[in-house]
């Protein structure tokens, strides 16, 4: 793509301002004024930022030589790595879309999913295709991540062919995390990814020292970007863990000075609850984020007591809406919101009928920003049921998927996911609410509540729990009594389970699909 000799770090900044600009090209400018920075690491090594750039120009001239189309995916499946890393930002410079999958889906989703992409390429690690079999994704061109890209990348010295982004041209795909059918494909633009990561790497700029990123999720889900993007559009260094493990992450943390990182809150707590935690220096941590599933007051206090640096909570979704912000230390008595809106984004509001409710009032969250998907790619009809049109203004808004409230000072409240939400005898019952109660108990270190099928009520709130240490399935009927006696009548719990860990997703996620089904097991209909 190739840069200016006389560009410096002060220029580049000076353009991350700017209302839009080219993300491979603010990278091959920090590898022209950097090139012996580290820029990527993993469990195997690191890449200065010079070899970072020849190694995306030379995957990207082979993809273009493939034959790869301006707007086309690339598709990527495996373990976070280097090179998994270098196939996502390739695919971007070439001018095609970078759709990485998610490992944990079926053999018939990924095949979908790939499907849906459209992508002719599939880079795909030895462990993922070992256990696909040699004759998955049929059609397209395999590349093992782990043992060809090296080889199989356009000799040394090689520059892919030019590509200015527009604003509308597809930057990446990320498949959403459904457990059941093919998950649907959110489309995000080159504005968008530039709008949402341009102003974050200004603000790593501006707070001075070196920026040091550790991504410990996974690099196919939106939350991780947080942490891979903006570090590297500022010019800094960004290590990718494989798997989480907190030993490791503490280790990586201390050797490399992490100074920002982005966490889910089922790490923080693995984080708070591991044994050597406060053996190991985090003094160079300056920014800790939080998104993807709730995060509970209580551990966002410890977190706070125990981790130094900023802790930021976003509120959002990966198709776009409204985001919340939290700076949790600056606001030590909102820890139980998500924040307010953040600048450029909007909240409403509404009642079961798309109606605005008054101030204080649970109800439907839709929001706006600048940061909106372009749309499910293929799906027309999923990204129309996605949206909100104002009756008032004709304006679009997308629709949360979650109940909450937002109180005098702005501040939003999550009560609960809209599908989870329990309607028992004609009342609304928020599983948040139950699930509050249950885990001011010592006897609770975590606990859930779902809705299950009652011939009595329509529904009826079914509780499961993960004991705490010294805590048996003995207990339970005294746990459960004594919570039904805080609630109220239409409340109360029906049955309550202990279990020995909560099903979660990759990235933390609470499965409560999961649940339903050990719950029916469990329970004839009430």
């Amino acid at each position: 793509m190739g840069s200016l000799a006389y560009m410096t770090g002060e220029d580049i900044a000076a353009r991350l301002t700017e209302p839009f600009g080219s993300f491979p090209q603010v990278l091959a400018d920090w590898a022209a004024v950097q090139p012996g920075k580290p820029a990527l690491r993993d469990e195997t090594g690191e890449l200065t930022w010079g070899e970072l750039d020849d190694r995306i120009e030379r995957i990207a001239a082979r993809l273009q030589a493939e034959g790869l189309a301006q707007g086309q995916s690339v598709a990527i499946l495996g373990t976070s790595t280097i090179a998994y890393a270098l196939v996502f930002l390739a695919a971007v410079r070439a001018g095609g879309v970078a759709a990485p999958l998610t490992t944990s889906a079926s053999a018939d989703q990924l095949a979908g999913m790939a499907a849906d992409s459209g992508a002719a390429h599939i880079f795909i690690d030895r462990a993922k295709l070992t256990e696909l079999g040699p004759d998955c994704f049929a059609g397209l061109t395999k590349i093992v991540l782990d043992e060809e890209v090296d080889d199989w990348m356009a000799p040394a010295g090689t520059r892919a062919a030019p590509f200015t982004p527009a604003e509308k041209d597809p930057f990446n795909i990320i498949y959403s995390s459904g457990t059941t059918g093919i998950p649907k494909g959110i489309v995000h633009s080159h504005l968008m990814r530039w709008r949402q990561f341009a102003t974050t790497a200004s603000s790593l700029l501006a707070s001075g020292g070196e920026i040091v990123s550790l991504a410990s999720t996974p690099l196919y889900s939106n939350t991780t970007m947080v942490a891979f993007l903006p570090p590297l559009l500022a010019g800094g260094t960004v290590r990718v863990m494989g798997k989480f493990d907190c030993g490791k992450w503490l280790a990586h943390a201390q050797a490399d000075r992490t100074g920002m990182t982005m966490l889910v809150p089922v790490q923080y707590q693995r984080l708070m609850d591991f044994a050597d935690f406060d053996a190991f220096d985090l003094s160079a941590m300056r920014l800790k984020y939080c998104t993807s599933a709730p995060f509970s007051a209580e551990l966002k206090r410890e977190v706070l007591t125990r981790m130094p640096g900023a802790l930021i909570e976003i509120y959002s979704m990966t198709e776009g809406g409204v985001v919340c912000l939290l700076p949790a230390h600056e606001f030590p008595d909102k820890l139980h919101t998500v924040g307010r809106p953040a600048p450029g984004s909007e909240l409403k509001v509404l009642d079961d009928n798309d109606n605005e409710v008054a101030p204080g009032t649970p109800g439907n969250l839709v929001g706006r920003s600048m940061t909106m998907m372009s749309g499910y790619k293929n799906q027309p009809d999923k990204t129309r049921e996605g949206y909100w049109t104002d009756p008032a203004t004709g304006e679009t808004w997308q629709r949360m998927g979650d109940i909450g409230r937002i109180d005098a000072e702005g501040f939003v409240e999550l009560v609960g996911r809209a599908k989870d939400m329990i309607i028992s005898g004609g009342f609304n019952i928020y599983p948040s609410d139950l699930e509050a109660v249950l885990e001011v108990d010592a006897r609770v270190a975590e606990a859930a509540v779902i809705g299950m099928p009652s011939r009595a009520w329509g529904e009826t709130p079914v509780g499961f729990v993960r004991l705490a240490p010294g805590s048996t399935e003995a207990d339970l009927s005294a746990i459960m009594a004594d919570t039904n006696a805080k609630l109220g009548k239409t409340q109360r719990l029906s049955a309550l389970h202990a279990i020995d860990d909560m099903p979660r997703s990759h990235i933390g996620k609470l499965l409560k699909t999961d649940l339903r089904k050990l719950a029916e097991a469990l329970d004839p209909v009430a």
